[in-house]
């Protein structure tokens, strides 16, 4: 019995003649990698991926499918990337809690003189523009990061958090809009027509929706 063919064409990578992509990366189907952007060594972009112009995937980073990293944002090595998630301008995702140029005897640090920390983003979350994800942090399903927040503990799964340090405000449905309520245990409904349980675990406000 013969094979069965696709016929759904296949879409190639895209870069721009002035970005930098590295041979040993691998870009997706589809992917696109725009003005300046610099995609290095080691680094993984699923399928239909936009890296905006300026921005900077480090060595080894994992990127998922269908994920906008927009214009400016920095990833550096040690973070994950699930699919489907926003990365907006500018934002920055680090990796030293303890970062110096030097040792404490004066001498240049080198690779064997720090710890990577690691950071997870997990499917459809969103960071905000000028947003600052400091390492060890887990990044929750479809949680949104307000713009310029410094994001320093963990995000709940449809979290919203805002300021500095950022901090849980709500919750935010599938959609991207804001769920009425804030943290109070209960159940919401968005415009959009999704439904949510609100409730308190372990003494931490959690989110999960109703509709499966």
């Amino acid at each position: 019995m013969a094979a069965k063919v696709s016929s759904r064409p296949i879409m190639t990578a895209h870069v721009h003649p002035t970005a930098e992509v590295s041979p040993k990366a691998t870009l997706g189907e589809g992917t696109r990698v725009w003005h300046q952007a610099q995609v290095r060594e080691g680094a993984r972009l699923g399928a239909e991926c936009i890296v905006g112009k300026g921005a900077y995937v480090d060595f080894d980073v994992h990127v998922g499918s269908r994920v906008k990293i927009q214009n400016g944002a920095f990833l550096y090595h040690g973070c994950t990337i699930e699919d489907g998630v926003f990365v907006g301008p500018g934002a920055c995702f680090t990796n030293d809690k303890f970062p110096r140029a030097i040792n404490p005897d004066g001498t240049l640090k080198g690779n064997d003189d720090w710890e990577e920390g690691k950071t997870h983003v997990c499917y459809g979350a969103s960071v905000g523009a000028g947003a600052i994800v400091l390492p060890g942090v887990t990044i929750g399903r479809f949680a949104v990061v307000g713009s310029g927040g410094v994001v320093a503990k963990n995000v709940p799964a449809y979290g919203l958090v805002r300021g500095v340090p950022a901090r849980l405000v709500g919750f935010v449905c599938a959609c991207g809009r804001a769920l009425p309520g804030g943290t109070e245990a209960r159940e919401a409904s968005c415009r959009c027509g999704r439904r949510y349980r609100v409730a308190v675990e372990a003494g931490a406000p959690c989110c999960a929706p109703l509709d499966g």
